[in-house]
């Protein structure tokens, strides 16, 4: 097990925080006085509660050694490392892949914040623009063997 990890290299995975299943249950709470009062047919309300933790559960940016994997609500969509021509950052600080076609494709939950770790899963193919890694804390990770081999 411990092999495959040190294949696969680094992983960084964004997404939402899973404390916002609380506000989530707290509008469940909100929702069930309406949705079961004397009012028929408003159980259709318990939609939105049930649609925002769908929401919680699949938006996420994976960055791995060989690209980007992001997952929305209705789509997934993987960038490798090679299709990409650049990053770009919208005015609210999110971050979007710009490929070598000028697609840009959006990087949810992936803001200025965590460029540094993109640059680090990208082992240098995505640079830091903050210039808090050095180039050896770029580098890959080496592999150590086993003291039984």
């Amino acid at each position: 097990m411990a092999e495959k990890e040190q294949d696969e290299g680094r992983k960084a995975v964004f997404r939402i925080p899973r404390t916002s299943f609380m506000a989530i249950a707290l509008l469940t709470v909100c929702v069930t006085p309406i949705a079961l009062g004397e009012i028929p047919y408003l159980q259709w309300l318990y939609l939105f509660p049930i649609g925002l933790a769908v929401f919680v559960i699949r938006t996420r940016t994976i960055a791995t050694r060989e690209g980007l994997a992001t997952r929305t609500m209705f789509g997934h969509r993987d960038v490798p490392w090679s299709a990409l021509k650049g990053l770009a950052i919208t005015k609210k600080s999110r971050v979007q892949a710009v490929l070598k076609d000028d697609t840009k494709v959006p990087l949810p939950t992936v803001r200025t914040r965590h460029l540094p770790v993109l640059s680090l899963v990208s082992e240098g193919l995505v640079a830091d623009p903050s210039g808090l890694l050095d180039a050896e804390d770029i580098k890959p990770a080496e592999t150590e063997a086993s003291p039984g081999e």
